[in-house]
């Protein structure tokens, strides 16, 4: 694990200290080539704290304070009066930049809903521009997790600053050692985390839990295993592994394919996803940060990083044009069981590639593709239960039927929860996996969720919303209500301006709905207008193509593998009430018409559950009120679905 800091020290020994020692251990654990104005920086720092702290002033400061979920460093922590001092300084600016006041904001709800140490103290996040001018220090403003405003200070206001924090506290001083060990543990996004792992941290950096950092290790050490075993034999494997929701299966592929790519590169092991959303807004934030951390131009950065998350529709594309095995020789396959089944995937080809006799589901062309390998190759599997929301999912089964009927001789290794209902519908081919040559593997399955540090019961209380067992949710939410707020309203405005209430910092909101909420467009939610998924995912508040401007939606194909931390979810009539019952309709033409088919029902429920899953915080569930001159509105309509959230536990607002 890396240092928690560059340079730390109690306040004392700090302001004793020879300057060029201290810039020296700095610059030591810095590891890159220094340049001038970073040691300017540092220097300016030092003398700053140096003439304001005070002899008699007990604590503890640190320099460079890392931050690993965000893969940055706080500039100065300072623990003195039992109060967390998140410091961040521009050096020779005069002015307090919006973006700069959110980083430090940023930084200090990471130490709150991260650092072990910090849950329970008051934390401060100070700005400070070195030539900004002296002025009035303002009061301090807490929130209710004790995490305070920023403050925008001027250098020589900071000790005013500390003594105002420590007189409304009064508490008894921080043990350093202690708070420094205690531990942090992040729960990144997927995107967060592909960064972390991209720029080479060990996924122990950046898991929540001891439990499910070990169990993540656990499974990538398993199929580091079987790849050494087919490289080393000469031999073809496939790997199914399975996991709890929330319990990282993406995570873990992205570790497998990061920690090849680092130390076999003649492998060219790839991260494939069906999921074109994610598969775009992972390449373009990798893109963005490989540019800014090498300073290279962004579209070289870009051809780079595609190289290493592909989507599996340009992989098969490229391994139809030509008979050649593909140069990856390790493929990991994200949600595996969304892979188009034969039916599906030859319409595509004969319609939209021009391929008249492609005749195969997907998984049957990919097997096909690596076994062109002399030698070898691993095909590894992610596989995720209760997640279909499209036509043409071919399931698991599939792949298992491939490899029994064309593919025999490959090596079989499979997650000993594998045959559980939620990963194979056909009991039949269940039945012939368990007596076959299959290898079963308790450690190719996650069992240990580490999506969300607000609610680990959110996704068993969703689970009871769109499975109609209201009084189930109900004793659900109860025990996560604290922790995960969730609101009922039938304003869209009312839900906007909660969302924005409630985030802090860079924290992200979002407008989600359902792909078939057609009747929303009143309400200023028109889900027909696509959104472009890294913009809206990853620009700022000053993009009013973002998620923050809460304008453009994003449906549940957009979404699905990706988060926020707020989410509103508009909830349309086409998941409806009626007879105690959830009812299924899609808009077609002019009105609503009853949707019978079961896969259609399926996906459609799928749907609500990957929208009310997608917000790490909490959500606004906005429910409209309808219109009684327009009978594709219907008030009782909503008015049904909203008096069930409301069984359900949920607050109205």
């Amino acid at each position: 694990m890396p240092r928690i800091a560059y340079y730390e020290a109690n306040i004392q020994d700090f302001l004793v200290a020879d300057e060029d020692a201290i810039l020296g251990a700095l610059s030591m654990q810095h590891g890159f080539a220094l340049e001038h104005l970073q040691k300017h920086a540092w220097q300016g720092q030092i003398r700053i704290l140096r003439s304001i702290l005070s002899p008699t002033q007990l604590g503890w400061i640190y320099f460079e304070f890392s931050i690993p979920r965000m893969g940055k460093r706080a500039d100065v922590v300072l623990l003195t009066g039992g109060v967390v001092f998140v410091i961040e300084f521009k050096v020779g600016s005069h002015s307090f930049d919006s973006y700069a006041v959110e980083q430090a904001h940023d930084y200090a709800l990471d130490l709150k809903n991260f650092h072990r140490g910090s849950h329970n103290l008051p934390i401060v996040p100070i700005l400070i521009p070195t030539a900004a001018p002296l002025q009035p220090v303002p009061a301090i403003k807490w929130a209710a997790d004790q995490v305070a405003e920023p403050l925008c200070l001027s250098a020589a206001n900071l000790p005013e600053a500390i003594e105002m924090a420590e007189k409304q506290w009064s508490a008894e001083p921080i043990d350093a050692i202690a708070w420094s060990q205690s531990g942090y543990q992040p729960t990144p996004t997927i995107v967060e985390a592909a960064l972390a792992l991209y720029r080479q941290h060990d996924v122990k950096e950046i898991t929540r839990s001891e439990a499910g950092a070990d169990n993540l290790g656990l499974t990538a050490r398993r199929v580091e295993q079987i790849i050494e075993h087919a490289k080393s034999n000469s031999r073809k494997a496939i790997c199914f592994i399975t996991g709890v929701p929330g319990a990282g299966k993406t995570l873990a592929g992205l570790n497998i394919a990061t920690s090849r790519a680092e130390r076999h590169s003649d492998e060219h092991a790839v991260f494939l996803s069906g999921n074109g959303p994610l598969v775009d807004v992972l390449r373009e934030a990798l893109a963005r940060d490989k540019a800014e951390r090498e300073d290279i131009p962004r579209t070289r950065a870009y051809r780079e990083v595609s190289t290493f998350v592909q989507n599996i529709h340009h992989f098969r594309d490229e391994a139809l044009e030509s008979r050649n095995p593909p140069i990856e020789k390790v493929v990991i396959f994200d949600e595996a069981q969304r892979a188009w089944n034969r039916d599906m995937a030859s319409k595509f080809m004969q319609q939209k590639r021009g391929h008249a006799t492609f005749n195969m589901s997907e998984p049957a062309f990919l097997l096909d593709a690596m076994n062109r390998h002399r030698d070898w190759c691993v095909v590894v599997c992610l596989i995720g239960g209760g997640q279909e929301i499209n036509t043409g999912e071919a399931g698991l089964a599939e792949w298992i039927t491939v490899l029994r009927d064309q593919h025999p001789d490959w090596d079989v290794h499979v997650s000993s929860r594998l045959d559980d209902r939620d990963y194979i519908w056909d009991k039949e081919l269940s039945m012939e996996l368990s007596k076959g040559s299959a290898q079963w593997d308790e450690s190719l399955h996650l069992g240990v969720s580490i999506r969300s540090f607000r609610a680990e019961a959110l996704s068993e209380f969703v689970g009871h919303v769109v499975d109609n067992r209201p009084d189930q949710a109900c004793v659900t939410y109860q025990a996560i209500a604290d922790k995960y707020p969730i609101i009922l309203t039938r304003s869209l405005a009312e839900a906007r301006s909660w969302l924005q209430a409630k985030s802090r910092g860079s924290e992200r909101y979002g407008l989600t709905a359902s792909s078939g909420a057609n009747r929303l467009r009143p309400d200023g939610i028109w889900i027909k207008s696509k959104i472009d998924a890294p913009v809206w995912f990853l620009n700022d508040k000053t993009d009013v193509r973002s998620s923050y401007y809460l304008e453009e939606t994003a449906s549940e194909f957009d979404i699905q593998g990706l988060e926020l931390d707020w989410a509103c979810v508009g909830w349309d009539a086409d998941f409806r009430r009626g007879d105690d019952e959830w009812q299924y309709f899609s808009f077609r033409g002019t009105k609503w018409q009853r949707m019978n088919s079961p896969d259609r029902q399926l996906y459609l429920k799928n749907a609500y559950r990957v929208l009310l899953t997608r917000a790490r915080q909490g959500m606004a569930i906005f429910v409209p009120p309808g219109d009684p001159s327009d009978p594709t509105r219907a008030p009782q309509v909503y008015d049904r679905i909203y008096e069930y959230l409301q069984l359900c536990g949920i607050s109205s607002s």
